[in-house]
């Protein structure tokens, strides 16, 4: 395009510097429709650049929107993915304290378990402790009934 508009401005100055000799063989009227060519190839020229510019622009501009576009998308991606996992966290979180509850409430029943069984024995221990004394009271008062038998039966 530059070529084009320097060859433009180079006619332009041609023109004008060989015009006072060729002024005689050319008349007024080819001169002007000259430099109307030349006027109108610049406009041309300028129409093609600015076109260029805007269709620039407007990749320019599509390009960001994209760009934004992806951001965004990354952005709400990124967001999904840390909800998740806190919510994977919490779910975790939660299990574990059920197990430890669990876990307590067996070994709270393990003891309690242990605890009955203990007082059992100890009760069945009393209770054998008791039935021995009495078995030991019955046979001495036994004896000394047989005692008092014999002594009476001696005399």
């Amino acid at each position: 395009m530059k070529h084009y508009f320097f060859s433009a401005i180079a006619l332009t100055v041609a023109t004008i510097a060989i015009s006072p000799a060729a002024s005689a063989a050319e008349s007024v009227s080819t001169l002007q429709q000259r430099r109307y060519e030349v006027l109108e190839q610049s406009k041309a020229v300028a129409d093609i650049q600015s076109a260029r510019l805007e269709h620039l622009d407007n990749q320019s501009k599509a390009i960001e929107d994209i760009q934004a576009a992806r951001l965004e998308h990354l952005n709400n991606q990124t967001k999904a993915i840390g909800d998740i996992q806190a919510a994977r966290l919490e779910h975790l979180d939660n299990q574990s304290k059920a197990i430890e509850d669990i876990q307590a409430a067996r070994l709270e029943h393990l003891n309690n378990q242990t605890k009955a069984i203990g007082d059992i024995q100890a009760a069945r221990l009393e209770h054998l402790d008791s039935q021995s004394k009495a078995v030991e009271d019955i046979q001495a008062t036994r004896l000394e009934t047989l005692d008092t038998r014999s002594k009476g039966n001696l005399r």
